[in-house]
């Protein structure tokens, strides 16, 4: 990626988000602040060796961001990785090592790895979701339940894991939600707005029951949510759906784990919309150990 860089992520490059190095930045003035005064007791010439150890299965990901952190430091460091970015890695696994300025290396260390260990738990928690309803034609999405300033990263890291991303934010998709249903004064209402206001962007509408699953369909939405369904109510609307004239695309949401994911999927719904991707993770356990030059 980086001149004499071994990197893993020529796969996914093309994908990763335009904010990165702002977000590598944001997060060096944050930890670094006015100077690293700990790492200020390196002679400034001495070199290090550095290795970075996954101590528990993962799904690698966040690499771009671990080089990004070095290069905003010091561009001489070397960072030869071992897999690609998306691999899945066994406990106790070597990721890469670093070669260069050991000052900049121990500056670098907590911010690259902090990156590292978030994003790869979020392609892992994706992975898992992603396997336990392989065979069906459904999807796992994200939601937009992430940490504030990190939410195209997380969304790079649940692709990473397998799942598709749901909107970014408030301003590419309309999705009426009951508090906007309530507003407008009705679902038809709401709808007719959405497409008066924002013409050509996809209209989703939220259902609490097989009602308003009705009244989505006639307003010919695109996306139907089903809110907190139990298996059952879900399949009648799987059913309702399938037999309009016109079907759209059925999400489920609410309340979704991963014990019952396979059943949800199997009701023959197109998205399961998953929170717990982004916003209930803990991250990998990783370390970086400096080594002799």
């Amino acid at each position: 990626m980086h001149g004499r860089r071994k990197s893993p992520v020529a796969v996914l490059n093309s994908n990763l988000p335009s904010d990165l190095t702002d977000q590598v930045a944001r997060a060096l003035r944050e930890d670094v602040g006015s100077g690293d005064v700990t790492a200020g007791l390196i002679e400034a010439r001495a070199q290090a060796r550095a290795r970075v150890l996954c101590r528990e299965p993962a799904v690698l990901c966040g690499a771009p961001w671990f080089e990004e952190t070095f290069r905003q430091l010091d561009p001489s460091i070397q960072i030869s990785w071992s897999l690609q970015e998306g691999a899945s890695v066994a406990a106790n696994t070597v990721l890469c090592e670093l070669r260069g300025p050991a000052r900049a290396i121990l500056t670098g260390e907590r911010t690259a790895l902090n990156f590292l260990q978030l994003l790869s738990a979020t392609a892992s928690v994706t992975q898992r979701y992603v396997e336990a309803i392989r065979g069906t034609s459904c999807r796992i999405l994200d939601t937009r339940k992430t940490i504030p300033g990190l939410r195209s990263a997380q969304k790079y890291a649940v692709r990473c894991g397998g799942g598709s991303n749901h909107r970014l934010g408030l301003h590419d998709m309309v999705l009426i939600k009951e508090n906007h249903i309530a507003a407008a004064g009705s679902i038809t209402a709401a709808v007719a707005a959405a497409r008066r206001q924002a013409p050509g962007v996809r209209v989703e509408v939220e259902a609490e029951n097989l009602e308003q699953v009705r009244q989505g369909l006639a307003a010919q939405v695109d996306i139907i949510m089903l809110d907190n369904f139990a298996l059952e109510p879900m399949r009648a609307a799987v059913a309702l759906n399938r037999g309009h004239q016109r079907p759209v695309k059925l999400e489920c949401s609410g309340d979704v784990r991963l014990e019952s994911l396979r059943a949800i999927a199997e009701t023959g719904v197109d998205y399961i919309s998953v929170g717990a991707l982004t916003k209930n993770i803990a991250a990998i356990d990783l370390s970086l150990r400096i080594e002799a030059a």
